[in-house]
């Protein structure tokens, strides 16, 4: 496997590798591990990376940087990425998701494989790789956003629940006010969000609730 090596970036462990492509369902069939250990280490070395990468280059306030670094490692934007690089084809998953590998294991491994270049090559390697992958997109602010509100409407229909959404807080001046939804299906909170309008937060909630329904 060498969809790292025109990045400069070579990996001498490959089981590892390997590993950090390997989804929990064909983990259990095949009594081998998944790449969730390395997805939760590649989340933070992926928070870090562009935590710093917007404290250094803008002069955004906390809240604004958050909203502009969770923009760029939403699901849509990391499933992307893997794309651009080329190494979804390589994920394997249990046979009842053969042809059914959607955007939230695809996303996921851009953090595990993130996780394995951090643990053989270190932070800046990484920093690298994220600055080649992620920053270019940044500088050009392209737009990964995605109408989750629908996407859950939709997998709602299906069952025949209701869904609504509810906003349970507001606060801040009434230039700057953050509004915090939830969305609720059959009295169940699945999601919360947050936004600078009703509208920004309850698709934020939505996209929670989904991700948590893809898991």
């Amino acid at each position: 496997m060498d969809f790292l090596t025109k990045y400069g970036i070579i990996i001498n462990d490959e089981d590892l590798l390997l590993t950090a492509l390997t989804h929990s369902s064909y983990a259990n069939e095949n009594n081998c591990e998944s790449y969730e250990r390395l997805e939760f280490l590649g989340d933070a070395v992926l928070q870090v990376i562009m935590s710093e990468y917007f404290y250094l280059n803008s002069n955004l306030k906390e809240g604004q940087m958050s909203k502009e670094r969770a923009k760029f490692v939403c699901e849509e934007a990391l499933a992307f990425y893997v794309k651009k690089v080329g190494y979804d084809s390589l994920i394997k998953v249990g046979h009842g998701l053969i042809n059914n590998i959607n955007d939230t294991i695809i996303a996921d491994t851009f953090e595990s494989v993130l996780a394995v270049i951090y643990l053989k090559c270190g932070i800046d390697a990484c920093k690298k790789y994220v600055n080649e992958i992620i920053i270019p997109y940044v500088k050009e602010n392209k737009d990964f956003f995605s109408d989750y509100k629908t996407k859950l409407q939709e997998l709602v229909q299906t069952d025949r629940k209701s869904l609504e959404y509810i906003l349970i807080k507001e606060e801040g001046e009434a230039h700057n006010k953050e509004f915090t939804v939830n969305v609720v299906v059959d009295d169940i909170i699945l999601g919360t969000g947050k936004g600078h309008s009703k509208k920004e937060a309850e698709q934020n909630a939505a996209c929670e609730a989904l991700r948590k329904s893809a898991r």
